[in-house]
């Protein structure tokens, strides 16, 4: 039996193993990786005997490893010159909505070649959460940085900005658009200010953007009044694994459940991508990575990879809608105890997005959110685990704002209440389907009206009569019917009598 597997079927001492190790966090900016840097990773992390790799929320490769091996690991890590973290977040990568442009993401100006701009242009590490994606997008989470760049989907080249403060659910749409040469450098003064000033901006639930955006000096910067807010996208998570074609070539998302990416399979991954002349490969916001750009001729060599290590795929909707802390093997038992429920009573769940939250300030993105909290909660005693359920604001995950739809729920009936959030969630949808069909009927009918509205036109000069309108000039109320005027009416502009007219109807005017 693999030892991975009878973790999992032990807890306890899964949790107690875990313990044991310490995780190295190594940021791919943008989630952009080069297959050969990653090659050299799994290299120096094969040389510390470890046997698999897992991918953050935050587009970070995680690295779990044995205290006894992480001087080994380390030392291997400095020899190829790789930045790496241990067990700490004070360098949050940079996540961008990149590894969805060209096939989830088209017709926009945002091009490839601009996030890698951005990211260069970036030269440094932030202290914050900095997010980068375009607005005609729901893949990867607008709004779950401190610093969120959204592209303006009316102006090219420029960027609307929200802030969030750091450790707070406050947010704060910038009224200035900048351009995207001066994204990395507005990037590093407003970090500055908010790190100057930690009381003011960071875990403070009174922060002011007015306040933060008077410390800035505008002028340095090339920007232009926002006409209008950032627009953001209704949620409709693509289905984001298997071999799938695009512009005449094909790209590879592979998902694993239990999050686990196995080291020597990653390994010749990076040396097919090599092989096949790919210089890249994405990791997501949904802890699996994207292979971009693979050519018809070497489909079957992407299959063969998969075969030979028997990689499932086309899990169901209802597992890959599922978001979950870094490093939370309670999480994600609580997912496969859910998904299982969602599964067997075949509930559709197409639009909605679950997240899982157990620790405190940890950030998820969600349209219906599972909390965790204890009943008795005094230092460090916890006893008896509950949890609520909160819906976010027209259950769209990048609105944020939400409320309690059940609290206090056990885990056993945890279930049916997401069951019923879910029946919630459409019901909404459907109200606003039929309000927006009756809005529309209401226009057409409205049309209509207009559209059979009585005329009579002048066959001499064209002139028309409306009924509806009259002629104030000759004492003429509006709703006069053609019928009722004086057999001595005469036409406003040639004087021809009521007999040269004929009737027609709007639509025949409009072809006139």
């Amino acid at each position: 039996m693999k030892t991975r597997t009878f973790l999992k079927r032990l807890p306890n001492l899964a949790l107690w193993t875990r313990s044991m190790e310490e995780t190295i966090v190594i940021n791919f900016p943008g989630g952009i990786i080069s297959p050969g840097n990653l090659y050299n990773i799994l290299v120096a992390a094969s040389k510390a005997r470890i046997q698999y790799v897992r991918f953050g929320l935050r587009q970070q490769l995680l690295v779990d490893v044995p205290s006894y091996h992480m001087h080994t690991f380390t030392v291997e890590l400095n020899k190829i010159r790789v930045n790496y973290q241990v067990d700490k977040n004070v360098a949050p990568n940079i996540i961008s909505s990149y590894p969805a442009e060209e096939i989830f993401i088209r017709g926009t100006w945002l091009t490839g070649g601009i996030y890698k701009d951005i990211l260069d242009d970036i030269d440094f590490q932030p202290k914050v959460k900095v997010n980068i994606c375009d607005s005609n997008q729901s893949f990867t989470p607008m709004l779950t940085g401190n610093i969120n760049w959204i592209a303006s989907s009316q102006s090219e080249h420029y960027w609307h900005l929200i802030i969030r403060f750091p450790k707070t659910n406050i947010t704060y749409e910038w009224d200035q658009l900048c351009y995207t040469n001066h994204v990395a450098k507005l990037t590093k003064a407003i970090e500055k200010i908010i790190t100057d000033y930690p009381s003011r901006f960071i875990d403070n639930e009174n922060a002011s953007g007015d306040e933060l955006f008077s410390q800035l000096e505008e002028s340095d910067f090339v920007l232009k009044p926002a006409e209008n807010g950032a627009e953001l996208s209704s949620f409709n998570l693509p289905y984001y694994e298997g071999l799938n074609r695009y512009n005449n070539k094909y790209w590879l998302g592979i998902y694993r459940r239990d999050e686990l990416f196995n080291v020597f399979f990653l390994k010749r991954l990076c040396q097919l991508c090599l092989d096949t002349k790919l210089g890249q490969l994405c990791c997501t916001s949904w802890k699996t990575i994207i292979i971009k750009g693979i050519e018809e001729k070497d489909k079957k060599l992407w299959n063969d990879l998969l075969e030979e290590f028997e990689l499932n795929m086309r899990h169901a909707a209802n597992e890959l809608n599922f978001q979950v802390e870094d490093n939370c093997l309670e999480g994600l038992a609580l997912k496969n105890f859910l998904v299982k429920y969602l599964s067997a009573n075949d509930i559709r769940t197409f639009g909605i997005c679950f997240g899982i939250k157990t620790r405190k300030k940890s950030e998820i993105f969600s349209s219906i959110l599972i909390r965790k909290r204890y009943i008795i909660n005094l230092w460090a005693i916890k006893l008896f685990a509950v949890y609520d359920i909160l819906c976010a604001k027209d259950f769209n995950p990048n609105e944020r704002t939400g409320e309690i739809f059940s609290r206090g729920n056990p885990r056993l009936i945890l279930p049916e209440q997401i069951r019923r959030a879910v029946y919630l969630f459409y019901k909404q949808r459907q109200n606003r389907i039929q309000n927006s069909k009756i809005s529309i009927k209401t226009k057409t009918e409205e049309n209509s009206a207009k559209d059979n509205v009585v005329l009579h036109q002048c066959s001499n000069c064209l002139t028309v009569y409306n009924e509806l309108l009259g002629e104030a000039e000759n004492n003429i109320n509006p709703g006069t019917a053609f019928d009722d005027l004086p057999e001595n009416y005469s036409c406003t502009l040639c004087e021809a009598g009521k007999s040269q007219f004929s009737k027609i109807d709007h639509s025949q005017l409009l072809l006139l």
